[in-house]
């Protein structure tokens, strides 16, 4: 038997039998639905509803609408047109719109655009404010110490834009659309398909109509299957459906395991004596301690009012399970050299994301698989101290459109799902490969006695000497392993915010845009529903209601004898993927809403 088909024969998520007692069912509410936990077949209540699929097939499928989804269908009909070939490239996207699932607030290298659409100024693209100033500082919890940012260096954001990025792809999304791209918004991919011999075969998107219990109503309906002869996984940070398949095929092998933060993300109006356009700033230090990676970032756009956005990162390898990162972001704003900007100024959006940190050392020893590939942050092309990815996701999104229709359009494969075999290749004498490497040591440099300090010294000369160190560092431990015991850590205790400069998690969710039904399966997936209390509670004190930038998950009261339970406000899911990598035991899966009309997110 081929290795494919043995692929072929573990293709369905794991599905635990779980089997629970009276008392379990006190001491442990059930909390998941989902049927990727209590499959269907077991359940009577799914007898006899129709499961069949709509099937459509085209050539190229794509998981996701953002700059590498984007770029890489644009590059395909371009290719396409120039060959004079007919083929069909189909996005599929879970936000309500193209580009409703993206953050604002980036600073975008145009060499990508530039390569895509050379005339993109004339075509009018949103990209309307140059960099004009760059700032680094540390700072201390009184004061700013300047560091200075060298002509070619990480930092130096000399030629590159200031965005609003959710505007960029929306963009690129009626480009698109006008080279024949068939975009399907509101649509998430919820389950890989697969051919007989193990490879990729295309996507399912969601079901719709299914109550929170997890039974079908009667507006129940099953999601379309999209057949393609090669699917490009762009799904973004920690792609559930990425996951799979790097383990069905194993694509991490020989790599290091991937490392990420958490990015929280505000967009103000500020006063307009105040507003600089084109001025970036960024800084590490206060509020963080020296063991915990981060810093912040403040971008000036150039929009018709004085809009800026402000951003603050922490890596999740932090180890005091009393730390939230939403706090920190909070707290950041009301530092005396900082908190003068927000000054009489209105907020008016919030979000967060997880990004990858791990660099070149964490990239996929294999990016291709029988029947598609991985691109953008699917794979983890970021550089982590310019803080860019959006040049590398769309630039390996045209590298792979261009290998995949050498393969559609040339000899015969041997599986009979399409590999781009050509696509790393392309990436490793790309810029991509090469600027990733200069920086592989900056964000492992940072796991030492020292930490900031010796991170900021250690890094420093690997910038200094361009990448060229004969050595590279590697990651410390999954981050998920990282805390400490409750006990073994001093309690923070965050200051109530004034709701002007700071506020608190529910009114900043309520600004995100973000609207699930509230009668759908909740989308945050439990491997076993007694791990929140047996394990977080019992050691880390709920670390979960902490890092979640959402308010997602809350531990209440199980009963008078002092007990405590875990709910789960799905609801509220803000999609940053942050619970998927950072709880301890890796118990919480999240997967695509499915269930209501789908999820509704205004990105900013």
């Amino acid at each position: 038997m081929s290795a494919l088909m043995k692929v072929a024969r573990v293709n369905k998520l794991f599905t635990p039998i779980i089997v629970r007692s009276a008392s379990d069912s006190v001491k442990y509410p059930k909390i998941t639905t989902h049927y990727t936990i209590h499959p269907r077949d077991n359940d009577e209540r799914w007898k006899g509803v129709n499961m069949e699929r709509f099937i459509d097939e085209v050539d190229v499928v794509i998981v996701g609408g953002g700059p590498a989804g984007m770029s890489a269908a644009i590059r395909a009909k371009q290719l396409a047109a120039e060959q004079q070939k007919e083929i069909r490239v189909c996005v599929v996207e879970k936000a309500a719109e193209v580009g409703g699932h993206i953050l604002s607030g980036a600073v975008v290298d145009p060499v990508s655009i530039n390569e895509l659409f050379p005339n993109w100024k004339e075509m009018g693209a949103p990209l309307n404010t140059p960099v004009t100033k760059d700032t680094f500082s540390y700072l201390t919890d009184a004061g700013r110490i300047s560091i200075p940012i060298f002509k070619g260096w990480p930092m130096d954001n000399h030629g590159n834009y200031v965005v609003r990025l959710g505007h960029l792809v929306k963009w690129l999304g009626e480009q698109a659309e006008a080279l024949g791209v068939e975009i399907y918004p509101g649509c998430a991919a919820a389950e890989v398909l697969f051919h007989k011999d193990g490879s990729v075969k295309g996507v399912a998107t969601n079901d719709v109509g299914i109550a929170k219990d997890g039974s079908p109503k009667d507006t129940f309906a099953r999601g379309m299957e999209l057949h393609a002869k090669t699917t490009i996984f762009a799904e973004g940070c920690r792609g559930h459906l990425t996951k799979q398949i790097m383990r069905q095929f194993n694509l991490n092998e020989g790599s290091q395991h991937q490392t990420y933060g958490i990015g929280l993300k505000e967009v103000w109006e500020i006063q307009p004596e105040k507003h600089q356009p084109g001025l970036v700033e960024h800084t590490i230090g206060w509020p963080l301690d020296k063991l915990t990676y981060g810093g912040s970032f403040l971008y000036h756009l150039n929009e018709p009012t004085p809009t800026i956005a402000v951003g603050f990162v922490v890596g999740l390898d932090y180890q005091n399970p009393w730390l939230s990162p939403f706090q920190e972001f909070q707290r950041f704003k009301t530092h005396p050299k900082v908190r003068e900007v927000f000054e009489g100024a209105n907020r008016i959006a919030y979000g967060a994301r997880a990004i990858n940190e791990g660099g070149f050392q964490s990239l996929p020893s294999k990016l291709t698989f029988p029947g598609g590939c991985l691109v953008g942050c699917s794979a983890g092309f970021l550089n982590v101290p310019k803080i860019k990815g959006s040049h590398y996701a769309m630039k390996s999104g045209m590298l792979a459109a261009e290998s995949a229709l050498e393969s559609i359009m040339g000899e015969k494969q041997e599986t009979t799902g399409y590999e781009p075999k050509s696509y790393p290749d392309k990436i490793k004498n790309s810029f991509i490969w090469k600027d990733l490497y200069k920086v592989r040591n900056v964000r492992p440099s940072f796991h030492n006695p020292l930490g900031l300090y010796g991170g900021m010294m250690l890094s420093g000369i690997s910038i200094f000497l361009g990448g060229r160190e004969p050595w590279t560092l590697k990651h410390a431990g999954l981050d998920n392993q990282s805390l400490k015991l409750a006990s073994q850590c001093p309690q923070i205790v965050y200051p109530k915010p004034d709701n002007k400069i700071s506020f608190d998690l529910l009114s900043s969710v309520a600004l995100t845009g973000t609207n699930h039904e509230g009668d759908q399966p909740a989308h945050l997936t439990l491997h076993s529903d007694r791990t929140p209390i047996d394990h977080n509670w019992a050691l880390y004190e709920g670390p979960e209601q902490r890092f979640c930038p959402a308010g997602v998950y809350e531990y209440v009261p199980n009963d008078e004898g002092g007990n405590m339970k875990l709910q789960i406000n799905a609801q509220n899911c803000i999609h940053c993927k942050t619970c998927d990598i950072k709880d301890p035991k890796q118990n919480i899966n999240w997967v695509v809403p499915e269930g209501g009309g789908g999820p509704a997110y205004n990105g900013m």
